[in-house]
């Protein structure tokens, strides 16, 4: 394995500093939020203290330089995912809007009664309801791509759905709720084969190893900025150009518009026509900052040794009896999801918090998943690249605890 410093990089992470509960914090929550590195916190500082202005269309120096920084941004998402132009990359609040701005879209321009919509199984709501609405609204239908046992799209079963009906495969990169690492290169490939587009959701693998769009050849690609380091309320919804430019306005009113005229509007090329309104201008500068951060660092590195926390954790959870792993794909990043026999998620997360380690306890928004496993809920510990193996065996040792306490 490559050489990787946690040490330094957790200093670089202000709140793993801090004690929760009268113990040092455990931060085991990294695939709900991932927590800020100082240099992303000052870049927003210094942009709401010195440069604060409303973006594009200004012709004095705080909107200049405020346009420039938040196009330097979105030139940063660029060559981050490798898109063609920065004009593919369009600014959201998150990977929930950029779905729902696909969805939205593309479905009024390309979805019609009949056509189906395929979705894995394993999908966060917010990548399942979006396609829910628009193929209701459409007179389509939403049509599951199964899983296995370990968590795994059955790719056997996904091929035979595909037909000349379909219009859109909707698929994550890597499951929030199993950490399954899908094959969406192959997926999209097979896809295309229909002539159908695919839409990434790339939530949960941005944060944790390299991507490249044009590698995938994904004709959607969406992730937040708040799972990679960066502020709330920032995310990137990529698309290619050839379906963007055909692709109705999400929303409407000021930036996205050409011209105005009570007889007929026209709109804005591509990104405006997509980004209405006042954009997040200190949001969409952080997450610039937080690719920053990033890129100064060894980030296959950084993945390889996320990984190998990844199998650590595993190993010494899969040792306890009483615990059953939920997720058993041989592709896996981030992400360890368990029950105890005979004890809800929710307490086994609230002792742990009390032992300063935080956790995601609940069905974590994808409801057919625990459907899947009969189970109501699980408990999820997911890693980032400034948590250590120390932090894994004060996990084990507190489940070790939780498991006393309801004996």
């Amino acid at each position: 394995m490559k050489n990787w410093d946690v040490e330094t990089v957790r200093k670089d992470f202000p709140v793993l500093h801090r004690e929760v509960n009268g113990k040092p914090l455990v931060y085991l929550d990294n695939a709900a939020s991932s927590q800020v590195p100082q240099m992303v916190i000052d870049r927003g500082s210094k942009y709401l203290a010195e440069e604060h202005s409303n973006v594009h269309r200004g012709v004095h120096y705080l909107s200049q330089h405020a346009t420039n920084a938040y196009e330097a941004a979105r030139e940063k998402v660029k060559r981050f995912i490798n898109a063609r132009e920065a004009a593919e990359c369009i600014f959201v609040r998150g990977c929930t809007e950029g779905v729902n701005l696909v969805a939205s879209s593309y479905g009024r321009r390309f979805i019609n009664e009949g056509d189906e919509i395929l979705v894995s199984q394993m999908e966060h709501h917010s990548n399942i309801v979006p396609w829910q609405v628009i193929a209701e609204e459409r007179g389509a239908r939403v049509r599951m791509i199964p899983i296995n046992t370990r968590g795994e799209i059955i790719i056997e079963e996904y091929e035979a759905m595909l037909n000349e009906r379909t219009r859109i495969v909707a698929v994550s990169h890597v499951s929030n709720s199993l950490g399954t690492v899908n094959p969406v290169k192959e997926m999209t490939a097979t896809a295309h084969k229909f002539g159908v587009p695919v839409l990434v959701d790339a939530a949960q693998s941005v944060p944790h190893f390299p991507v490249d769009v044009q590698e995938l050849d994904a004709d959607f690609f969406v992730f937040s900025g708040h799972k990679m380091f960066a502020p709330t309320g920032s995310g990137v919804a990529y698309g290619k150009r050839e379906w963007l430019d055909k692709m109705p306005p999400y929303q409407t009113g000021g930036g996205m518009i050409r011209t105005v005229s009570f007889e007929k509007t026209t709109y804005a090329p591509i990104p405006e026509k997509f980004e209405a309104g006042t954009p997040a201008i200190a949001n969409a500068i952080g997450l610039g900052a937080a690719i920053d951060y990033i890129n100064g660092l060894d980030f296959n590195a950084a993945a390889e040794y996320e990984h190998s926390l990844l199998e650590y954790a595993t190993e010494r959870l899969a040792d306890i009896p009483e615990v059953t792993i939920i997720g058993t794909a041989l592709e896996k990043a981030s992400v360890l999801s368990f029950t105890i026999e005979g004890i809800h998620p929710h307490d086994i997360g609230t002792i742990l918090d009390q032992q300063g380690i935080a956790i995601r306890a609940g069905h974590h928004c994808a409801q057919p998943v625990m459907n899947f496993f009969d189970v109501p809920a699980t408990a999820r510990a997911s890693f980032a690249f400034y948590n250590t193996r120390e932090e894994v065996d004060k996990l084990a040792d507190a489940i070790q605890k939780v498991i006393e306490v309801f004996a």
